[in-house]
């Protein structure tokens, strides 16, 4: 048995043990999710991905060890912008903070299934393409300079088109139901707010894979890499949100960081036919554009 097959069997079990444990045992019942509880489950989380990563290590390599710790830390920091956006969804519906670990774990199982849709593309084009990178590069740079210059975050979710149009043809009722997607009434199913939520965070989700997928291609090509950095980066994002909520909104000058990240690897894209940058050197650039956005947001520079 080869070291790739060993490494995807063990993602598989690791990933499949811990949903299991996730849903069936921990949270088989709705209950508020404390600041506490969230801080111990991204504890886990992370501690499996560092785990995987020596697995890695030892099975293919410090170079191939070192790609996926940076495009781990890519993609996790790019998912703390869907924090925000997780947050004014769940505020405009009005969902019950019981309600909202429900929604956030189908949220995420489907946006496993559309990344690696996202990745499964992106790499057959670059393989067959590979003047694509470029064109990814690019993407990368606009996409980070436009978000250093926006000036607020306001979403609008009830004017997502994919709502508006759900709601044309299928019947939804007016309250939520309990922790139920879908209810029946007078013999014909009816979708309840809940699963309005749910269809909105997935959509959303779509918009945020075209930015975080190119983002880690410019890290590495191998699909192992790229779509297991992925996975477990959006699995944690779940209790991350819960250990965040009430700071979230405090991060004023993460979007910066996360800006500067995706210049960075736009830039080394469009390099990549001239230099390659060696992975340990864009490691230690992300690592630490994040640490200094994140001192800068937690300690603001006073003004005099």
């Amino acid at each position: 048995m080869t070291s790739g097959v060993i490494l995807w069997l063990l993602f598989g079990a690791s990933v499949g043990v811990m949903l299991a444990l996730d849903l069936g045992v921990f949270h088989r019942k709705a209950h508020i999710i404390k600041v506490k509880e969230a801080l111990i489950w991204s504890a886990i989380w992370i501690t499996v991905a560092l785990l995987f990563n020596l697995g890695i290590y030892f099975l293919l390599g410090s170079d191939e060890a070192l790609k996926f710790l940076t495009a781990y830390l890519v993609e996790k920091s790019l998912s703390v912008d869907n924090l925000f956006v997780f947050l004014v969804i769940f505020s405009y519906f009005g969902v019950p903070f019981i309600y909202q670990h429900k929604v956030l774990f189908w949220g995420i199982l489907g946006a496993l299934i559309m990344r690696a849709v996202f990745i499964a593309t992106g790499l057959a084009v670059v393989e067959r393409l590979h003047w694509v990178i470029y064109v990814f590069g690019a993407f990368l740079v606009f996409t980070g300079i436009r978000m250093s210059l926006r000036r607020d975050r306001e979403l609008h979710p009830g004017d997502n088109p994919i709502i508006r149009l759900f709601r044309r043809f299928v019947p939804t009722t007016d309250d939520y139901q309990g922790d139920k997607f879908w209810v029946k009434e007078s013999g014909r199913y009816l979708a309840t707010p809940l699963f309005l939520v749910l269809l909105v965070i997935e959509t959303t989700d779509v918009v945020f894979a075209v930015d975080s997928i190119p983002a880690v291609l410019a890290v590495t090509l191998d699909p192992f890499i790229v779509y297991s950095s992925n996975v477990f980066a959006i699995l944690g994002l779940r209790a991350l949100f819960f250990a965040l909520a009430g700071v979230i909104q405090r991060l004023r000058y993460l979007h910066y960081g996360l800006s500067a990240i995706l210049i960075f690897l736009g830039l080394k894209m469009l390099s990549s036919g001239i230099y390659k940058v060696p992975v340990s050197l864009a490691l230690l650039v992300v690592a630490g554009i994040l640490i200094i956005s994140g001192i800068i947001s937690v300690f603001p520079p006073t003004k005099k």
